[in-house]
């Protein structure tokens, strides 16, 4: 359980802007944080990793007290068990995919993570090049990896996966998925894409005038009836799997994960990400390209 209560006065783009978040997350949740610009939500994250200091308030994590500004409790960043991932990648420039990685170990602390999160961010060919020589989504997959080689509880993503177009975007956002599963994550993202949003949040709060609220959300989903009585639902590919002599594809269809039943046929050129459109005839999911 996450529990943060925090008061700071910022100089917005609207001006004067007091920042009073309060916020809870369960221990493995994945929430999201939308609102508009300048409204607070990056100088949140920062101070939930304890990069900026609050005016008052507190901030309880996992069982261990991060700030509390009564009792003068204030635990730097590098006691706070946080990942931090931004827009901009920050790695360094004169160090390989490697290095970078490396240098984000804990001394003394076994390597075992760090084939590990090679493997499932898929850096195998990329580990001896510098940043310079990587593209936009290989160098976010870096610093997602470098992001969790401390192995953090939570993660705080800032919208960083804007800078990138819709197909690679749609890739590192499964990615992320399976880093918050397969190490048992507690995230946070801000970001202002509700497919995103939908894709990869069990929970979503909106951030705006300094306070959060529960978002008014708009309908995502492109329903479309035919003549016959059966009717379209557009959706996009998040994972396929065997089942059997045929295969189980999931899509995520709104804010629903659906299940649908797939020859090999259908999955030719397919891969997590692409968008496909369900016909549900007589309570029958069929899929289309």
């Amino acid at each position: 359980m996450i529990r943060i209560r925090l008061k700071k006065h910022l100089h917005a783009a609207t001006g004067p802007l007091l920042l009073q978040p309060e916020l809870e997350a369960q221990a493995g949740e994945f929430l999201a944080v939308t609102g508009p610009s300048g409204s607070g939500k990056t100088t949140l994250l920062r101070m939930i990793a304890g990069l900026e200091t609050a005016a008052e308030g507190s901030i309880s994590a996992f069982g261990e007290t991060w700030l509390d500004t009564r009792q003068g409790i204030n635990l730097r960043v590098q006691d706070r068990n946080v990942g931090l991932v931004f827009q901009d990648y920050a790695l360094f420039p004169n160090m390989t995919v490697a290095q970078n990685l490396h240098y984000a170990l804990p001394k003394g602390a076994p390597e075992d993570i760090i084939s590990e999160l090679v493997d499932i961010t898929e850096l195998q060919e990329l580990m001896g090049r510098y940043p310079a020589r990587l593209s936009g989504g290989q160098q976010q997959r870096v610093a997602l990896a470098r992001a969790l080689v401390r192995r953090p509880r939570l993660l705080l993503l800032d919208e960083p996966l804007s800078a990138l177009d819709q197909r690679m975007r749609a890739r590192l956002q499964n990615y992320i998925l399976r880093l918050h599963k397969a190490f048992g994550l507690t995230t946070l993202i801000v970001s202002h894409d509700y497919q995103e949003i939908f894709k990869l949040a069990d929970r979503v709060v909106r951030l705006d005038h300094g306070a959060i609220s529960q978002p008014e959300l708009p309908d995502e989903v492109a329903l479309a009836n035919a003549p016959d009585g059966s009717f379209l639902l557009s959706g996009e590919v998040l994972h396929i799997e065997e089942a059997g002599s045929s295969f189980l594809m999931s899509v995520l269809i709104g804010t629903n994960v659906v299940q649908v039943p797939a020859a090999i046929a259908d999955l030719r050129g397919l891969q997590p990400g692409d968008r496909v459109e369900v016909r549900f005839e007589a309570h029958q999911a069929i899929l289309s390209r």
